[in-house]
């Protein structure tokens, strides 16, 4: 009876923590320089998935409860299909505008324009 426990106990646990990754927190490694001063590259960035919305595993937005707020780090698909971590700056009703800290290495919305709200993953919530 007591290893029946134990194993269901591990099994809630790998459950709890397979959630909490795919729907709500997941970590970035942080490539380029393109956020300096504020992320060093390599740097390990907790993100919050659960920020702006609860989303199905192929990343569409079931519900919303919140847009990104001008200042926040956020992670998105850029238009061109790659994972951005940059900067929001301005928002214009469902697009937002990206940019990176570093502005003289970094590649953003000056270059590929606008980017949808829906294509935002979640914000960063801790640099460790």
């Amino acid at each position: 009876m007591r290893n029946l426990l134990i194993g269901a106990g591990i099994f809630y646990a790998i459950t709890l923590a397979l959630t909490l990754r795919i729907f709500a927190v997941d970590l970035v490694i942080a490539e380029g320089e393109s956020m300096l001063p504020s992320i060093q590259p390599r740097a390990v960035l907790v993100m919050n998935k659960a920020a702006y919305g609860m989303r199905t595993s192929d990343g569409v937005y079931v519900h919303r409860w919140s847009n990104p707020k001008l200042g926040e780090i956020v992670v998105f698909y850029t238009p061109e299909g790659t994972i951005a971590v940059k900067r929001c700056v301005a928002i214009e009703g469902d697009l937002f505008y990206a940019q990176g800290d570093n502005l003289l290495q970094s590649y953003d919305s000056r270059h590929y324009g606008v980017v949808p709200k829906d294509n935002i993953i979640g914000r960063i919530v801790g640099v460790k």
